[in-house]
């Protein structure tokens, strides 16, 4: 899944469960108008993670996998943000402002970004 949003990768999520807006939003006892527009980016994701995991869960994500962290993390970024979970390694902490200078200093391509990240994950 490539989703530009939150609410683009709640919908895929969805989707890919096999269920309709109502039909989701029936087995998990949500409103539907709310459930739309949280889809379509009118509503922001929602601040509290416990309530982003809740619907993580109603989703199928696996705690701990790819399409987890993606949820969160599309939620952090939405909200401004850094995922909990990198807030708490010093590690990873004390190179998020190389990584912003690098990005604030030049247009980087998503092949040159990529292996940022790369380097950033094995220091």
């Amino acid at each position: 899944m490539s989703a530009k949003s939150f609410g683009d990768y709640f919908k895929q999520c969805r989707i890919a469960s096999g269920l309709t807006l109502r039909a989701f939003c029936e087995r998990h006892k949500l409103d539907p108008g709310n459930l739309s527009k949280l889809e379509r980016g009118i509503l922001p994701p929602p601040e509290s993670d416990s309530k982003i995991e809740e619907y993580a869960t109603m989703l199928g994500l696996k705690k701990g996998s790819s399409f987890w962290y993606e949820f969160f993390d599309l939620a952090a970024a939405e909200r401004g943000r850094i995922p909990k979970d990198l807030l708490s390694d010093d590690e990873v902490l004390g190179k998020l402002p190389v990584l912003f200078r690098t990005l604030r200093g030049a247009k980087v391509s998503d092949r040159h970004l990529d292996q940022l990240i790369e380097r950033i994950r094995r220091a």
